[in-house]
């Protein structure tokens, strides 16, 4: 049964796991294991794949534990966030595996032109007419998988700046692409 997050020590129980201590572990899972399971669920839309991410999750959490920083955040944070990118990164990776087939390929190239390699370079080109600071925005958001609050750290603006610069670089690059 997991405890409320105020009584739960999360910070000791990730520096307990850099020491190996296996027990550690555990109770992270049976404190937060479910909620983890919760983000991916939303994420990945599908039972099995988000309990595939949590496992990993668990993975990375037990061989990164030394690594956690506690001055860049809080521990129960830090498992979340874990969490979060292995899940997009998955979103990501299927994205770009979405195979096609040869009919659907041909139909393409015969109903409008259309070429990948025309599209992404004019992608690029669309990406290139933004100003630095909203592509780099545009690139974290997107391309990352950080959330606003994490651009607005990573860019020191404030937080409301990097989501009106997020919203008008997604117009203008609609423009540029329409």
């Amino acid at each position: 049964m997991s405890l409320p997050e105020s009584e739960f020590d999360y910070q000791a129980r990730l520096a307990a796991c850099a020491r190996g201590e296996r027990a550690a572990l555990r109770d992270l899972y049976v404190q937060e294991g479910p909620r983890l399971l919760g983000v991916a669920k939303r994420l990945v839309r599908d039972t099995a794949l988000a309990e595939d991410i949590v496992h990993e999750a668990f993975i990375k959490i037990w061989n990164g534990a030394a690594g956690f920083d506690p001055a860049r955040g809080s521990a129960r944070g830090w498992m979340f966030t874990v969490t979060r990118h292995l899940a997009l990164n998955l979103l990501r990776n299927q994205a770009r595996e979405t195979p096609f087939s040869e009919d659907h390929e041909m139909a393409t190239h015969d109903d409008d032109g259309f070429d990948a390699q025309a599209h992404s370079a004019r992608v690029h080109r669309c990406l290139e007419q933004l100003d630095p600071q909203r592509r780099s925005c545009i690139l974290h958001a997107y391309v990352d998988g950080y959330s606003h609050a994490q651009i607005s750290t990573r860019l020191n603006t404030p937080l409301g700046t990097v989501k009106a610069w997020i919203k008008r670089s997604l117009n203008a690059l609609r423009e540029c692409m329409g």
